[in-house]
């Protein structure tokens, strides 16, 4: 995925030639100086009369359509030069049919051919994704595609969010999917481990989740679609063209279409199941930067340069894009737009979304509320070195409250919860390590200004970020380290099972009733492990698949993951997605001289709730806690590892609770 960076030789660039048909770079030698085109950015245009092909390339000198009968191999059998046109763009028209045919474009700077692309906005690829490909999109859709829907969805603040990747969900060879590690997968139905448990589509539905997070689906660069046959994996964050489905999710990558329709197919069959679908995006970096569509197409504006005129880093992975300029930022917004409109995708998580800048990230979020204001909008809060432009121009955690309507995963909690990134060993909230209380409170509301949260000198979280709970991911774990078992495996070697599923709950509970936005990571909620891998990027499936037996064997955990989402969804005390309400109702209770103990009380009946003033106590101590409560007669949700929302766990009456060790509980009036 990593590229070496090299040196970017801007000077040679304005001092070379330019053909008399060339659109003339600016004397100023500026990116910010080049020529914005504003009409329809579509670089291919299918009619059976006619084919037209336009490519943004300013600098360019000239520029050539190539034409392949094959989407792999070969040699062109017609070369079209292309005209320069209005705002830097260069166009060709070619009579007749062509769907069907191959194509990729060439651009000469400096006297030197860049060598083939498919251009930045291809739509459908060959196999591999080298050469664009000629097709009616409308001959992509499948069966009732005009009548799908999203489901329904009233506030953010009611979303669950579960991060999958296509391979780990649907591999294991005991569980038999027809189509294992394809977007088809998704739509089986009736799929069951050998004992009778919900797989799939199906085992979504059990859960409860509204959404479900895909790690990178469009096509990426680290796969080799002409040896499927081989073992290979990879989490997909390494760009090559950005608005295609990857062919290696495809049941055939030679065939354009098929990647397209299936994905469509995916999509269909979430909605169908009442889930929504959120796309990880990858829009700061690309998988290499020499040789690129991007730099094959305008070398250096689409990347920051550093002060020495290299290519920035800000990605570690060799580069950094440049969200900034007008261009780069236009292509973004109309790439989400196009898959939210194409594909009905409902929702976007991007990477290392401190790298983009504010402006963009905002353009974008007015772009989607046109579309469908209950599109989604998260990502990464930070970046892995310093990005080329000022701290308060980015689009970072910090920076969280000037992008209203767009949330960010709060590492705070997570770290809080389970203890900091970088290293495994050392554990913290959940398995009774002391003073991470205000970490607890921080995310239990959400992360926004509350007066309990910060209120202690000594114990404090670092800022406060959030203007509403629903721009806040509440989360412990995900697929960028250890899974959340391998994690309390590592702080707590040794542990027995019983006490691993115990912490995984106590975590569930924790992050299922912060006002936050939950996120589970794939197959935790069956104590899902990685051998103890954590970048396992590109491991072997043995690492990453989900054994679906573990179903059976953790199935308390599981049903106890359900029970919560359950419960959150019923319960709108647990999601009121209002600052304001939070600070009214949401109060902390005493736990006078206790570390590892977090209790709070909604007070009253928040949002209409049916429940009155509902108390949750987190005990991760090793021994049983008494916690002072407001005197009243209870019915008890939640206790001792088990949770029932029908019949309750029994009625408590008086002012004092005793909670179990390592353990939740949650009653109400």
């Amino acid at each position: 995925m990593k590229t070496t960076t090299r040196n970017f030789l801007l000077m040679s660039m304005m001092a070379a030639a330019i053909s008399c048909n060339s659109v003339q770079r600016p004397s100023s030698g500026s990116f910010e100086d080049y020529p914005v085109y504003e009409g329809d950015w579509e670089e291919m245009t299918y009619s059976p009369a006619a084919t037209r092909f336009l490519l943004w390339a300013p600098s360019a000198q000239e520029v050539r359509v190539m034409l392949y009968e094959d989407g792999l191999g070969g040699s062109a059998y017609q070369m079209i030069p292309m005209t320069a046109g209005q705002s830097g763009t260069w166009t060709a028209n070619v009579e007749g049919d062509l769907k069907g045919k191959f194509y990729a474009f060439n651009v000469k700077i400096n006297e030197v051919w860049q060598g083939d692309t498919p251009g930045i906005w291809a739509k459908a690829v060959g196999v591999n994704g080298n050469r664009g490909a000629v097709i009616s999109m409308d001959e992509t859709n499948p069966e009732g595609w005009d009548k799908d829907v999203r489901p329904e969805l009233e506030s953010f603040s009611d979303i669950v969010l579960y991060e999958m990747h296509h391979r780990d969900f649907s591999t294991d060879e005991t569980a038999h999917f027809t189509y294992p590690g394809k977007f088809l997968a998704m739509t089986e139905e009736g799929r069951t481990t050998a004992a009778g448990s919900k797989l799939g589509i199906d085992h979504l539905k059990e859960l409860g989740v509204t959404h479900v997070h895909l790690l990178p689906s469009f096509d990426f660069s680290s796969v080799d679609e002409t040896k499927l046959d081989e073992p290979q994996y990879n989490w997909g964050y390494d760009p090559k063209n950005y608005n295609v489905p990857d062919g290696s999710y495809a049941t055939d990558p030679y065939r354009p279409e098929v990647r397209i329709r299936e994905f469509k197919q995916m999509v269909q069959a979430f909605h169908r199941a009442g889930i929504r679908v959120v796309m990880d995006v990858v829009y700061n970096h690309t998988a290499v930067t020499k040789g690129s569509n991007f730099e094959r197409t305008v070398p250096g504006y689409f990347y920051r340069q550093n002060e020495k005129g290299e290519f920035a880093n800000a990605s570690a992975c060799g580069n950094e894009t440049a969200s900034e300029r007008a261009m780069m930022r236009r292509f973004m917004v109309e790439s989400v737009c196009y898959w939210a409109k194409e594909y009905h995708v409902d929702g976007f998580r991007f990477d290392l979304m401190g790298i983009h800048d504010l402006e963009t990230m905002n353009a974008i979020r007015k772009a989607l509320d046109q579309i469908d204001p209950s599109i989604y909008m998260y990502g990464e809060g930070w970046a892995a070195a310093a990005p080329q432009l000022p701290a308060e121009r980015l689009a970072m955690k910090n920076n969280t409250y000037k992008m209203p309507g767009v949330a960010a995963f709060s590492d705070e909690f997570r770290d809080s919860l389970r203890g900091p990134f970088g290293n495994d060993k050392l554990g913290a909230f959940i398995i009774g390590r002391p003073h991470h209380e205000a970490g607890i409170r921080f995310g239990i509301v959400g992360g926004i200004a509350h007066p309990q949260v910060n209120d202690d000198s000594l114990h404090r979280v670092p800022k406060i970020w959030a203007n509403q709970p629903t721009q806040f991911i509440s989360y412990a774990s995900c697929h960028d380290d250890l899974c959340l078992a391998d994690r309390l495996k590592a702080t707590l070697p040794g542990a027995s099972v019983q006490e691993i599923s115990a912490l995984q709950k106590l975590t569930e509970t924790a992050i299922l009733t912060s006002q936050g936005v939950p996120f589970i990571f794939a197959g935790d909620e069956v104590l899902r492990d990685k051998q103890g891998v954590a970048n396992s990027y590109k491991s072997p499936d043995s690492i990453n698949t989900i054994r679906w037996s573990q179903k059976e064997t953790h199935r308390d955990v599981f049903d106890y993951v359900s029970g919560l989402i359950a419960m959150r969804k019923a319960h709108p005390a647990f999601h009121m997605g209002n600052a304001d309400l939070i600070r009214e109702h949401l109060e902390f209770l005493e736990v006078p001289m206790t570390t590892n103990v977090v209790a709070f009380r909604l007070k009253g009946k928040p949002c209409g709730d049916s429940w009155l003033n509902t108390i949750v106590v987190l005990n991760a101590r090793t021994e049983p806690v008494k916690v002072d409560i407001p005197e009243g007669k209870y019915w008890m949700a939640a206790r001792d590892g088990r949770i029932d929302l029908i019949m309750g766990l029994g009625t408590f009456t008086g002012n004092q609770l005793t909670v179990a060790p390592r353990s939740a509980m949650i009653l109400h009036q």
